[in-house]
């Protein structure tokens, strides 16, 4: 027995299982070289106008939904992304003249696409030099407010008091202008919070600066400069109104007429709303297999939003189940329909043996996170229910193009783009292919202290409706 984990029962069973998925489906896993690390993440977005504004880590960039949609014969009809976050797939695909709609949970995904659509269509050239001017002048810095900035217990101490008094002055500045200048006021202040913190986004949880007065891990963390508030505004004012700016109007006016539409909700409450066979296409990336919990990185964008301890905890829950702290969705009562996802996620024999293992791990008290079983269960049954009405609104031969990563938990290599995929084919869909990175996604350093480093995919799925 290999000598990293020679006493992890179940762990050689899943390995071998593993083995024999990756020959069962080695005609549909295929390494492609074109796809990299920046296509499909947040990286290639940093220097592109109007995607580079807000720093939404999870996204995938617009080349890549540019080059799938032209890769599989999206040119129209109307796209649906049912975890749309900032909404890239939706502006590319109006971009190219495709209808787009989404569905979104968070308040600060469905912020920026509502900022973004005004900006779209509802700013004129006198709002633009508005805004120019309040880059210049700082006329918030004249204001005397009482107004204090909203915040969560996890924000709390987020920012130096004086530039808390300042982000409220100019709340307080920016209500006094037309309804489209406040808007863009308001997400270009959403879009400096991170950069003028004493936190930095980190994958689970916000990560706390030495600096801030509160209490400090073991590990004191410095995450370099921390811009201070008139200067960092100012920039993302710049910034914004430059991009604009460089716009072809001429050109890009006419694509974005097409149709845009967010659905705000959990996609497993309103996917089994919407008509069947109404769409042409689907692409998105949901929330990954990984504890990444998004209500605690965007907990400063919530907090500014207006989002109370209540309705975090909710939203917290509404989530797909990507978190510890996610209770068991009863998914039956949210829709009688999901019993045949259920079915076919009761029938995937890796998944199984998976969630066996994980529970065995568990009773031994050698899991770090007792509720890791229960995530990894919610993911999966729930991404099955996904599965399955996106299956129902799609239309014969219509593409499912999605960008997700395989994970491991105390040594367990889980292969989701496979289980996944079997569980699409049981739920009317046929596997198209499953394009790989090229390169393996690293592990945590517990694992690979504890189990040696196994290289993970990175996969886009290819599904066509059949």
């Amino acid at each position: 027995m290999d000598q990293a984990h020679p006493q992890d029962d179940g762990l050689e069973q899943i390995e071998a299982m593993n083995a024999a998925l990756d020959i069962a489906w080695r005609e549909q896993l295929h390494v492609e070289p074109s796809l990299t690390r920046a296509l499909v993440s947040f990286q290639q977005s940093k220097h592109q106008t109007v995607y580079r504004w807000f720093k939404y880590k999870e996204a995938f960039s617009p080349a890549l939904i540019e080059d799938l949609l032209r890769r599989y014969g999206v040119t129209s009809g109307t796209l649906l992304d049912p975890f749309a976050g900032s909404g890239t797939a939706l502006f590319a695909a109006r971009g190219k003249g495709i209808r787009a709609e989404g569905i979104e949970l968070l308040p600060i995904g469905l912020e920026i696409i509502a900022a973004k659509q005004r900006i779209d269509t509802a700013l004129a050239e006198p709002d633009l030099r508005r805004i120019a001017d309040w880059a210049r002048d700082k006329p918030w810095r004249t204001i005397e407010t009482a107004q204090k900035l909203p915040e969560l217990r996890i924000t709390q101490g987020a920012y130096t008091a004086a530039d808390a008094h300042k982000m409220a002055q100019y709340r307080a500045a920016a209500a006094e202008e037309s309804a489209a200048v406040r808007q863009v006021l308001e997400f270009a202040l959403l879009c400096i919070l991170e950069s003028v913190s004493f936190t930095r986004k980190d994958g689970q949880y916000l990560r706390w600066d030495f600096r801030a007065e509160r209490r400090q891990s073991a590990r004191p963390f410095n995450k370099g400069v921390i811009l201070p508030f008139d200067e960092a505004i100012a920039q993302k004012l710049i910034q914004i109104v430059g991009d604009l700016a460089q716009r072809n109007d001429a050109v890009v006016a006419p694509k974005r007429s097409a149709h845009l539409h967010v659905h705000a909700g959990s996609c497993l409450k309103i996917l089994p709303t919407l008509a069947a066979g109404s769409y042409d296409a689907i692409v998105t990336s949901p929330p990954y297999c990984n504890r990444y919990d998004y209500t605690r990185t965007y907990a400063l964008e919530l907090a500014l939003l207006g989002v109370d301890e209540e309705r975090l905890s909710a939203l917290r829950q509404e989530m797909l189940s990507c978190t510890v702290e996610n209770r068991a969705k009863d998914l039956l009562q949210l829709s009688s329909h999901y019993a045949p996802a259920l079915a076919a996620a009761d029938a995937q024999p890796a998944l199984q043996a998976i969630l066996a293992y994980l529970s065995a791990q568990k009773a031994t008290g050698k899991l770090n996170n007792k509720a890791i079983p229960r995530m990894v269960r919610g993911y999966f049954y729930e991404m099955a229910c996904v599965i399955s009405q996106c299956a129902r609104v799609l239309k014969p031969g219509a593409p499912l193009l999605m960008v997700n990563d395989n994970v491991r938990y105390c040594g367990a290599s889980i292969p989701v783009d496979i289980i996944l995929s079997a569980i699409a084919q049981e739920l009317g869909f046929r596997v198209e292919t499953i394009l790989v990175l090229p390169g393996g996604k690293g592990n945590s350093s517990q694992q690979m202290g504890a189990h040696g480093r196994n290289a993970l995919r990175k996969c886009v799925y290819v599904w066509r409706k059949a």
